[in-house]
């Protein structure tokens, strides 16, 4: 299991396209095999994951517009999931 700290920069990987699909109303992430179809909070995460915003910018981006706190674990604890799944790639 990778653990995600706040100085790594998360990437879409490459194969995987992230967009929103109009017909079913709601953000998806396509790979060659199929799709995943996004809930609201990781389409969010994932729309931060553009290779040059660290975790932390990401948090803070997203406790901003939301305007809130203590985001910090479930934003690691999803990114921890989306490394595992290969969606994102860590530098």
């Amino acid at each position: 299991m990778t653990e995600i700290n706040s100085e790594h920069v998360p990437a879409i990987s490459n194969g995987y396209r992230l967009q929103f699909e109009e017909a079913q109303d709601t953000w998806v992430l396509l790979y060659p095999e199929g799709m995943v179809k996004l809930n609201p909070t990781a389409s969010h995460i994932l729309q931060r994951c553009d290779g040059k915003s660290c975790v932390q910018d990401i948090i803070d981006q997203l406790e901003a517009a939301f305007e809130t706190t203590g985001l910090n674990d479930d934003v690691q604890g999803f990114l921890t999931i989306a490394s595992e799944q290969h969606w994102i790639t860590l530098s």
